[in-house]
């Protein structure tokens, strides 16, 4: 626990060093003071509402026992075994099988599911994912996810806007130095998704399992979504890739500066190492 609070604290204070660096070559003082501002309040921002934002981008439904009483009563039980609060519960409109958890703490944590996933697999299979999803509530890995996710959002389009409001006209820095920033700006927040999410994934496959019970259900479900996501794109995430880190399955279909988010750990070393627990 204590670990993910100074991971998290490393990370706003890097995230706001990053926008001052940012600022500063694209807006000269004037330029560091307002990014510095700009990220001091992304970062309170961050904190209190930033699975909100996520769950908003994504147009995740909440569902109840009335609306989705299989998927709801399955996280109930699950999160009774984990020990944990029960979560709020989503579903999202989208084809692609995959699912998130979110949340600042286990008190106030959500998990969603897609549409997809469910039409996908057994009810045996998907309890194993959602009882992956669990175990990063549990870990508490779901506040530095979800703050990262947010704030790299916002870090892609803070070069943009000193680009063009950024100091005075005396001030604006060489062109090729703004282009520099722009593209780096960007890949440091991946650099830093992907330092902290490979690790986690491991970690959650096997609390899932511990969770659930049985490795193999998960590592089934795992080798079914690989199978499947890579041929149904997710427009949400394409949109916002700085989110795929979240999702149990990388779900970006493209290469290129997408590919930069695949913050995943290779399937099949994943279903390995579920195998070997059985």
């Amino acid at each position: 626990m204590f670990g993910n609070w100074l991971k998290t604290a490393i990370l706003m204070a890097g995230i706001l060093a990053l926008f001052g660096a940012v600022g500063a070559a694209l807006g000269g003082g004037q330029g560091m003071l307002i990014a510095l501002l700009f990220g001091g309040a992304m970062n309170v921002f961050a904190y209190w509402f930033s699975d909100k934002m996520v769950l908003r981008m994504y147009n995740a439904q909440e569902v109840d026992a009335t609306s989705a009483p299989m998927l709801y009563n399955m996280v109930r039980e699950l999160a009774q075994r984990a020990e944990l609060p029960m979560p709020r519960v989503y579903l999202i409109d989208e084809a692609q099988p995959n699912a998130f958890a979110t949340g600042r703490n286990p008190e106030h944590a959500a998990v969603a599911a897609t549409t997809g996933i469910l039409q996908l697999l057994s009810t045996r299979e998907l309890r194993g994912v959602m009882a992956h999803e669990l175990a990063h509530v549990k870990h508490r890995d779901i506040l530095i996810s979800t703050i990262s996710a947010t704030i790299a959002g916002a870090i892609s389009s803070l070069a943009n806007f000193f680009m063009f409001f950024g100091g005075s006209r005396d001030e604006r820095p060489n062109p090729i130095v703004s282009i520099l920033v722009m593209i780096l700006a960007p890949l440091a927040a991946m650099l830093i998704q992907m330092a902290i999410s490979r690790a986690r994934e491991f970690e959650a496959d096997r609390g899932g399992a511990g969770i659930s019970g049985d490795p193999h259900a998960l590592a089934d479900a795992l080798a079914k979504i690989d199978a499947y996501a890579r041929g149904i794109p997710m427009q949400a995430a394409e949109a916002h890739p700085e989110t795929a880190q979240m999702m149990i399955m990388n779900p970006l279909s493209g290469g290129g500066l997408r590919g930069l988010f695949s913050t995943h750990p290779a399937t099949e070393e994943r279903i390995g190492r579920l195998r070997a627990m059985a």
